[in-house]
């Protein structure tokens, strides 16, 4: 197993909404409506454009030719872990051929549902993560990871909390406190479902029951910045790399980080040293299609380690900061089980 710390890690944009506390209006929920028929439009295109270069690689082995679903649009995170393996993979001549297709929808659960598709086809891998698990039990997904084939854990990336340069709140004990006598006095915000069960997890260690606090949900790193700029939130979670600028430039107070232990090179203290035990990762994860021969998914498992040790990839690691932490085998398999109940008890403590 590799474990190693390498720097502040960046957050995936591509989560599935956040649940908030309120109900939107009626023009909302037309909205919501029509950006869910486009989504989902989206995604059919990019299922369709897969399943045309699915079938014309089938039967070809995973050194000749890799395609790599991205459960995402172009941009966002899980898009970018597979650029980065992509580009490795080309550098070194680890495969002939390698694709990156994007298959966007339902937090990453329409990706998922066409991987599990391709049953045998041992030349195809799915980037995921804690977000794509989390919208399984989101959504009640009829597919989850259990009908695909566990590769490799990847990287970790963690969530910083920050409130507006100008908060009464200089401390995260200050804003917990005022958060405690309060809950709903101190609407929080962030990018997606990742951010709010972080949130989650420093209600309970602080002692707040989830369901009365307020999450608003933005689309996105830089729009819940600009709900706290603007005054609709009052503290947020969002990945580090999408609020130093913030930050560094002083619009940005950070009053934790929600990291196992300090990170070398930054200097915000973590939640757990405030003695708030939070340090829930964004991780990210690689995985093939079901039914599998045992030679198969080692060839797979190969091809993805000898990516993971090339120039390229430890450049990507150092400029998107994210942690190192690599998961096969046994330790993977234990490792998903204890982060689908972690998740599943927060879902449960949100009321949802």
């Amino acid at each position: 197993m590799m474990n190693h710390s390498r720097g502040a890690p960046a957050r995936d944009s591509q989560h599935p909404d956040g649940v908030g506390t309120t109900r939107p209006a009626r023009s909302g929920i037309r909205t919501v409506i029509s950006i869910i028929g486009g989504l989902f439009a989206a995604a059919t295109i990019g299922i369709a454009s897969f399943g045309s270069i699915s079938s014309a690689t089938a039967g070809q082995d995973a050194r000749t030719s890799l395609t790599v679903i991205a459960p995402a649009a172009a941009g966002g995170g899980w898009d970018g872990v597979a650029r980065e393996i992509q580009k490795a993979q080309r550098a070194n001549g680890i495969v002939n051929n390698v694709q990156v297709v994007n298959v966007p929808g339902a937090g990453g659960t329409i990706g998922l549902s066409s991987l599990a598709t391709l049953a045998g086809q041992g030349n195809t891998i799915m980037v995921g993560g804690i977000g794509q698990l989390a919208a399984t039990i989101q959504y009640g997904s009829a597919v989850t990871l259990d009908d695909v084939t566990p590769l490799a854990l990847l990287v970790e990336e963690y969530d910083v909390i920050v409130v507006p340069a100008d908060s009464p709140y200089e401390t995260l004990d200050e804003l917990v406190e005022a958060w405690r006598a309060d809950p709903r006095s101190i609407p929080w915000t962030g990018g997606g479902s990742f951010d709010q069960l972080v949130v989650t997890e420093l209600a309970l260690a602080a002692g707040i029951d989830p369901v009365d606090t307020t999450y608003i949900s933005s689309d996105g790193g830089g729009e819940a910045i600009q709900a706290l700029l603007n005054g609709t939130a009052k503290a947020a979670t969002g990945g580090y790399p999408d609020n130093i600028d913030q930050i560094e430039s002083g619009r940005l107070r950070a009053l934790g980080i929600a990291t196992p232990e300090r990170i070398e090179g930054i200097s915000i203290p973590t939640a757990k040293e405030q003695g708030y035990d939070v340090s829930l990762a964004n991780w990210r994860m690689l995985a093939a299609p079901p039914g599998l021969a045992e030679e198969e998914v080692e060839a797979l498992r190969e091809v993805v380690l000898e990516t993971l040790d090339t120039p390229e990839w430890r450049d990507a690691i150092d400029r998107y900061r994210w942690t190192e932490q690599v998961l096969t085998g046994d330790e993977l398999d234990r490792f998903l089980d204890t982060e689908k109940k972690r998740v599943a008890r927060l879902y449960e403590e949100m009321g949802v």
